[in-house]
């Protein structure tokens, strides 16, 4: 079997036309040439803590820790979610640094012009984001993944009967993801770096309009999730929309760094195009060989009439 170079001696499997490595992804980008990856598409563990050995064990056993283990609601028992909140200021520390010798790997192994597509979340944001600007990347700005989630407008905890009519935070309604460019050389337009590079600019949709920076969304759907059980999965919908409008002539490599189960990979398998993912959990990594398939061949509406269905359902809220 013919191996990209790109996954030099670590444990691999080929995906179809793209690779998955169970690496760390600090130390595998050390070792990439520069100007390799053609784009980036992300959903990264933020500040790694919540990933923790300890932390891991304390969701398990359902005591929180930084994972917040949310009450049942209507009979329903919900994921716990990572408490950015909870985060104190040596952490928030960590997770700045963290992303600027990320954001510095990630630059050099980026074509010029190459876009970063990372999700995100309302507390972490600006500290994301001022850290991948620290680290040499151009802020393009965000893309608004419009979803209706579970998530926030609680009454304050402990405290639902003495104050009924207050809530600690919004509910959440959308989930951010920032959009970084490496930058063009001196003295280049985007067409010259797309001529040299295949890079610089974004795809336009199927149907020959600008990629939009708001896109109405699903929660993920429980047959995806029946699939590949992982925290912060994202819908095939969603995914597919990102990756191909990642590659701007519809060629190149797309990397997950943070591949998770492996539904990034998966969303290029199903365009026919090749991704790159990097896991370091060895679980996630044996998940996302069997997932990656059955994720790549699941029907999935076209963009027009995902889109067309959810905008409508979103005037509802």
């Amino acid at each position: 079997m013919h191996a990209n170079p790109l996954v030099f001696d670590y444990d691999f499997q080929r995906c179809g036309e793209s690779w998955i490595v169970q690496a760390d992804c600090l130390e595998w980008l050390r070792r990439v040439p520069e100007n390799s990856i053609h784009a980036v598409v992300t959903d990264p563990p933020y500040g790694v803590k919540e990933y923790d050995a300890d932390q891991l064990e304390k969701r398990a056993a359902g005591r929180g820790g930084v994972w917040r283990i949310p009450p049942a609601f209507d009979g329903h028992t919900r994921s716990p979610l990572p408490r950015f909140t909870a985060l104190d200021e040596n952490e928030r520390e960590r997770v700045f640094r963290f992303f600027v010798d990320w954001g510095k790997l990630v630059q050099h192994a980026l074509r010029p012009g190459g876009h970063v597509f990372i999700a995100t979340n309302a507390f972490i944001a600006q500290l994301l984001y001022a850290a991948l600007v620290e680290a040499g990347l151009e802020f393009r700005g965000q893309i608004i993944r419009l979803v209706q989630t579970l998530r926030g407008g609680d009454r304050p905890k402990n405290a639902e009967e003495e104050f009924p009519g207050v809530s600690s935070m919004p509910k959440g309604c959308y989930e951010p993801w920032g959009l970084f460019r490496k930058p063009l050389p001196a003295k280049i337009t985007v067409s010259e770096c797309l001529r040299r590079w295949q890079t610089g600019g974004l795809r336009r949709t199927a149907d020959d309009k600008p990629f939009p920076d708001v896109i109405p969304s699903e929660r993920t759907p429980r047959r995806e999730r029946d699939i590949a059980e992982h925290p912060s999965l994202k819908p095939q919908s969603f995914l597919r929309r990102i990756v191909h409008a990642a590659l701007p002539l519809g060629e190149g490599i797309v990397l997950d760094p943070f591949m998770g189960s492996g539904s990034t990979i998966a969303a290029a398998e199903a365009l026919g195009q090749c991704a790159i993912g990097v896991e370091k959990h060895v679980e996630f990594y044996q998940l996302a060989k069997t997932a990656i398939p059955r994720l790549r061949s699941l029907e999935i509406p076209t963009v027009d009439s995902q889109v067309e269905a959810n905008t409508k359902q979103s005037t509802l809220f």
